[in-house]
């Protein structure tokens, strides 16, 4: 599947989602949004690596949550990118995908060029 085929299908869902809630999609809660994200994906991460409590949770469900906030994140990062009509695949091909031709190795540049 390509980002843009996944994109429409995450869309979709949160489109509903945020009908059914009366939620307001605009500039500032796609970016918001994605900053809870990641912000779960933290706590996430140190309740797995054992810096933070556990809440009781096995490892099995840390791992779990690990898993499953990592996703949220892609698909708020997908939902961003679709609201502001930025082709992701371009992107990564223009910034990332460019080391696959010779010249300087990332460690020297940075991906995309970035020093």
């Amino acid at each position: 599947m390509h980002l843009r085929e996944l994109s429409e299908e995450i869309e979709s869902i949160s489109r509903r989602y945020a009908d059914h809630l009366g939620i307001e999609r605009d500039d500032t809660w796609f970016l918001l949004k994605l900053q809870e994200e990641v912000g779960e994906l933290t706590q996430a991460f140190l309740m797995l690596t054992g810096r933070a409590r556990t809440k009781g949770r096995t490892g099995a469900e840390l791992d779990a949550d690990f898993r499953a906030e990592l996703a949220d994140v892609v698909c708020h990062v997908l939902l961003m990118a679709r609201h502001h009509g930025v082709d992701l695949e371009a992107e990564i091909a223009r910034k990332w995908l460019a080391w696959k031709r010779e010249g300087p190795s990332p460690a020297e540049t940075g991906p995309g060029g970035i020093t």
